[in-house]
């Protein structure tokens, strides 16, 4: 019922800089969809909630919850709209506090000690 998002930040190559837009499902843990940018243009989260879509198929549950921070991609009124429109309640966590995203922002976290991407010298070769 309950689904978190968030973007992070990830420096490579020879300084340049990408960005992830994941979504996690709150019971599973499992990342359900994520997309990765060299823009962080409002865009990057509308791609990542078409993603999130297509890949429930319809199969959202009807007191399902969107929570996030609030960034301004997701207080933009088009990005409230989409997931409005999608069939979820949205949450957002109160400014400074990050305790009930904390979960989005462990992944993100465990997944940059894992995960060697920094000597990535293209967007193409970060993505795989």
């Amino acid at each position: 019922k309950v689904l978190l998002t968030d973007i992070t930040y990830m420096r490579y190559g020879s300084g340049q800089w990408a960005y992830l837009s994941c979504v996690k499902d709150g019971a599973t843990k499992q990342i359900l969809a994520h997309y990765l940018s060299a823009s962080l243009e409002l865009c990057l989260v509308e791609w990542t909630m078409t993603r999130l879509l297509k890949r429930l198929d319809g199969n959202i549950h009807p007191d399902a919850i969107f929570h996030s921070d609030q960034g301004m991609h997701y207080t933009h009124s088009k990005t409230r709209l989409l997931i409005a429109e999608a069939g979820f309640k949205q949450s957002m966590s109160r400014k400074g506090n990050c305790w009930d995203n904390a979960s989005m922002e462990t992944f993100f976290g465990h997944m940059k000690d894992e995960l060697n991407y920094k000597d990535c010298i293209s967007l193409k070769e970060l993505r795989l």
